[in-house]
């Protein structure tokens, strides 16, 4: 049975949390990941909630070290949850199709001629 959106997707806060997990190859504990907050630092439970969240979607896992303490580390790679992402929002909103996807993009971005030579040389490049 295929998995709904929401398995897939994490919410702002979530991402905040996973950019600061993928940037670090050794893992983090809670304290690790409060002190890349800026002022006013969340407090250490909403941080742990949210572990608990990204635990339950199969996004983290952990090993334990010295006493109770958790090193949490990615599941998955950024890159991964990108493309799960945009294959969702590609199958979901333009029934599949590569190119009206690039297209909303190209139309919805208002790219300059420059930016559009530039994916034009990519997608050459990429069928080579």
């Amino acid at each position: 049975m295929k998995q709904s959106m929401k398995s897939y997707t994490l919410t702002k806060a979530e991402i905040q949390i996973m950019n600061i997990l993928w940037e670090r190859t050794e893992g983090a504990c809670v304290h690790d990941l409060i002190a890349q907050y800026a002022e006013p630092k969340p407090a250490y439970t909403t941080i742990a909630t949210f572990m608990k969240i990204l635990l339950n979607k199969k996004f983290v896992a952990y090993r334990k070290e010295t006493g109770k303490t958790h090193i949490y580390y990615p599941l998955i790679t950024k890159d991964e949850y990108l493309q799960r992402v945009m294959n969702e929002v590609k199958d979901n909103f333009f029934e599949g199709s590569k190119s009206s996807l690039l297209k909303f993009f190209v139309q919805q971005e208002q790219l300059s001629a420059s930016e559009v030579e530039e994916l034009i040389n990519m997608i050459k490049q990429t069928n080579e």
